[in-house]
């Protein structure tokens, strides 16, 4: 059975040819009322999904909005204007200018100003695909790990850019590790 036939009850049927072979043909300004009436339906059909949908949406959505001139965090860039109830322009650094400065409010979060919280952004070289490498500073600690079949070797790695509780553990097979 197909999915539009489990759903609504009936074959799936197209536009040209929305009556069964059964009924009788219609011809003329009927057939042209009853793919209005058939268009009517699909209409408040595809309205009621889209209501439900939304509905359960916006049962986990808070209500956020921002003032012009509000700290978001989004590498802590102010909000220059609202374009809708659910969109702000953020003022972007220039490092980020290839960056559409346009936002939904759900990737947005409140900013509260307190004096002693400082933040020193670190400077981080992006690639024309607005990304960059991370790369082993020194090797923290080894270890093995006993599975079924094997022993894996593992090593403790610090990534540059990252501090020591940020440190993960690798497989000691990539030889990336050991280049430095």
């Amino acid at each position: 059975m197909a999915p539009f036939e489990t759903l609504y009850g009936c074959r799936c049927r197209s536009p040209l040819c929305w009556d069964e072979f059964s009924e009788k043909q219609l011809t003329g300004p009927e057939i042209v009322q009853e793919m209005h009436d058939k268009v009517q339906l699909i209409r408040q059909r595809m309205k009621a999904a889209q209501d439900r949908q939304a509905s359960y949406a916006n049962k986990r959505r808070r209500p956020l909005e921002f003032q012009v001139g509000d700290f978001v965090f989004l590498k802590i860039s102010p909000i220059v204007e609202r374009i809708g109830p659910c969109a702000y322009r953020l003022e972007l650094p220039q490092s980020l200018d290839g960056i559409h400065d346009v936002f939904h409010v759900s990737v947005l979060r409140k900013y509260e100003t307190n004096p002693s919280h400082v933040i020193q952004p670190d400077e981080v070289e992006l690639d024309p695909a607005l990304s960059y490498t991370e790369y082993p500073t020194c090797i923290m600690d080894h270890k093995e790990k006993v599975l079924r079949n094997k022993v894996v070797p593992l090593v403790r790695v610090q990534w540059s850019r990252h501090g020591v509780e940020e440190s993960t553990w690798e497989t000691a097979s990539y030889p990336y590790l050991f280049d430095s």
